[in-house]
Order: structure tokens, then sequence, then C-alpha cells
């Protein structure tokens, strides 16, 4: 009797056990089940029906679903009104536009603020003004930066009102989650600019003419992360406007005076170069986010050169620094205390900065303008003080001859 027709004569039970082990059906895995774990054999060897043989692809179907399926996603950060700081002492109504213009956040207004500076400590010694002058077209100067930085953020935050809410950092910004909306900050943007207008109009007619033209790249910054890698180049130019101010504020003419032209343009494409150092830094703390968003910057271009940049960009800020001084004819107080501790304060940063983490790109970003925009500013104070008294002491000495 041949093989077949032993098999037909088998049982049924029988029958199914002697075709699993030499058949593949479409409904079970290709695996004998002889390769199951011994706790799975019973079952197997019950599967003499189609229904029994439905219900077991389920069962496995489900448990494989069951072991694939990622875990949820953490919720969505909400937003808390602050509890502590300054924030917390404003009125509620306040506390969004406080907000919008990053008052609780100075560091910006800071960065704005030390190229004015700069370039008034620069130009006193070419000027002769007393100390006292100094000091007021310096407050001014910081007054100024206030107004003007925040409106530069909420001309930001309405340019990026539909990428902010992509990432991580910027979700909660007041327009972002709608505690504002775009008209109002509109308007808002307009009341601070007539402010700023207000406190221009203290300094000289001339620095009306140099400032005006800052606003346009102060609109056009934010449209520069959607067109460019290079949008800190852009911020650059805006940042560092004020270090052209400091010279017509204290009445030097810039186009009759060759050398303050010179000093004013070295110290400009210094302070362009520093702002893309500490802006790059600034940039690594939402590479991720922006890569999702599809938002440019020069950390997303250049991440795995970063520090290299960065050293080239120092060296071009250090550089030009001292060309300015040297247009000047700053003296050792200038060079030993600013440049030199420019060069010792940004080579520090950029060796220890960790690039991956947040918290740490946040920390040398918010204190880098203390640590090398200090330095600067000591160096160039106390040159303008050594010259200023030496040469007191020189007029003293010929009208005592």
């Amino acid at each position: 009797m041949s093989a077949c027709h032993r098999l037909l004569r088998l049982p049924a039970s029988r029958r199914a056990l002697s075709t699993t082990k030499t058949t593949s059906k479409p409904w079970l895995p290709s695996q004998s089940y002889t390769r199951f774990s011994p706790t799975l054999r019973p079952l197997s060897l019950q599967l003499s029906t189609p229904r029994s043989l439905i219900a077991y692809h389920t069962t496995s179907k489900l448990l494989t679903q069951t072991q694939t399926t990622p875990a949820p996603s953490p919720p969505p950060q909400i937003y808390t009104p602050p509890s502590t700081g300054l924030l917390s002492l404003l009125p509620p109504s306040w506390v969004p536009y406080a907000e919008l213009i990053r008052l609780d956040k100075p560091a910006g207004t800071y960065y704005l603020y030390l190229p004015c500076l700069f370039s008034t400590l620069l130009a006193a010694p070419l000027s002769h003004s007393p100390p006292s002058t100094v000091l007021t077209y310096s407050l001014l100067f910081l007054s100024g930066a206030i107004i003007m930085r925040g409106a530069g953020c909420t001309i930001n935050d309405l340019w990026d009102r539909n990428l902010d809410p992509h990432v991580t950092r910027t979700r909660l910004r007041p327009i972002a989650r709608r505690a504002i909306t775009p008209l109002n900050a509109l308007l808002f943007t307009g009341a601070q600019l007539l402010t700023g207008l207000a406190i221009l109009l203290q300094f000289p007619t001339s620095c009306f003419y140099y400032a005006t033209p800052s606003l346009l790249l102060v609109t056009l910054y934010p449209l520069a992360k959607r067109v460019t890698y290079y949008p800190q180049f852009v911020l650059g130019l805006t940042f560092s406007w004020g270090a052209i101010l400091g010279f017509p504020a204290l009445g030097v003419d810039l186009l009759s005076n060759t050398a303050a032209l010179t000093a004013a343009g070295l110290l400009y494409g210094s302070n362009v170069a520093w702002t893309v150092l500490y802006d790059m830094i600034y940039a690594h703390q939402d590479i991720k986010d922006d890569a999702k968003a599809g938002i440019k910057s020069i950390a997303l271009k250049h991440d795995k050169e970063t520090k290299q940049v960065l050293t080239g960009l120092a060296v071009v800020q250090v550089a030009l620094l001292a060309g300015a001084g040297v247009a000047t004819g700053a003296g050792p107080a200038f060079f030993i205390g600013g440049c030199g501790g420019a060069a010792a304060t940004l080579g520090f940063m950029i060796k220890r900065v960790n690039l991956k983490s947040v918290k740490d790109c946040w920390w040398w970003f918010v204190n880098g303008c203390w640590i090398t925009g200090g330095a600067i500013s000591l160096g160039l104070g106390a040159d303008y003080l050594v010259r200023y008294y030496s040469e007191d002491e020189k007029a003293v000495e010929k009208e005592e001859q």
C-alpha cells in the first residue's frame, strides 16, 4: 500500500498532525510546531479545526503588535505664569508683554548695548569729552538698547509666530501661545519705536541719520533665517550698529575724520564677528528643533566644525579690535586689558563650552557678555581715563609755564 493510501486511512486528528510536519499552511508560521517552547506545544496540537487555527493566528498577531507598539510621547509642555523674579511682581495683564520683550532675559539687551559703550569709550579721547559727558551718553545708550531690543524681539516673534510653536524653547512665547494677538503685538511695536525715537532725539542731530538705517536690518533679520544658513551674520550687522553711533554722539564727524572713520569701521567689523560667535553658541540650543522646523542657522551648517569656526571668529574679532585701537592711538591699557582680555576670555569659553548641552550653551551666552564684554570695556575705559587725565596734566603744566 502506498504512503498516500496509508495517510488517507489514518484518523482525522492524526492526519492533521502528520500534515503539519510536512506542509506549510498560510495561516501558520513557517516554523514547525516543534520549534515552539514546550508551553506552546499543547496549543499547537489542538489546532485541528479552521476556527482554532484562526484564533491562534489572531492571538499571535496581537502579541506581536503589543511587543512592538512604541511608548507614548510625553505630554506637551504647559505654560505656567511666573511665580518668582521680576515678572511675578507685574500685573498679570502685563506679563505677556514683558515676556515678549524678554524683560526677564536681559542678556540680549547687554549685547546690543556693549557696542554702543565700546564706541563711546573709543571716541572719547578723540573728542576730549569729560567723564560726565561720556557717562551721560552711555546711560542714554543703555535706555535706547532696552527699548530697541524689545522692539526687535517683538518683530522677530511676529515673523516667527508660525515657526515658534514647533521649537521646544520658543513654543510658549506670548504670540506663539496666543496670549498676544499679532495686531496687538504690531501696535506694541509702534509704541516701542516711538519711545526709541524720543530717546534718539536726545542725542546730537547727526546720530539720527546714522541710526535710522539700522531699522531695516532689525526688520530683515527674522527673514534671513528662512533663506540663508548665516542669519547670525545679519544679526551681527544689526546688533553691532552701536559701534558707529558713539562717535557722532560725542561730536566726532566720521565723514571728515579719517582716523575716526577707520576706527568705527574696524570696531563695527569686530562686533559683527563677536555677534556671530556668541549667537552660534546660542543657536546650538535649538539645533535639533531648527532642523525639523526648516529654520536655517550657522550652527546647522557647521555643526561638525563649530569650534574651529568659533576660533576663527575670535581671531577676527580681536584683530579688528586691535586695529581700531591703532587707528585712534590707544595705549597699553587698551591692548593689554581690552584686546588681551578678549583673547583670553574667548579662548577659555570656546574650549570649555559643551555644545551638546543646552544648559551649558545658555550659560556661556548669558555670561559671555560680562566676561568678554567686560574685559573690552575695562580696557577701553582705562585707556580713556589714562589719556584724559594725562592731557589735563599737560595742560596744567603749559599754564604754569
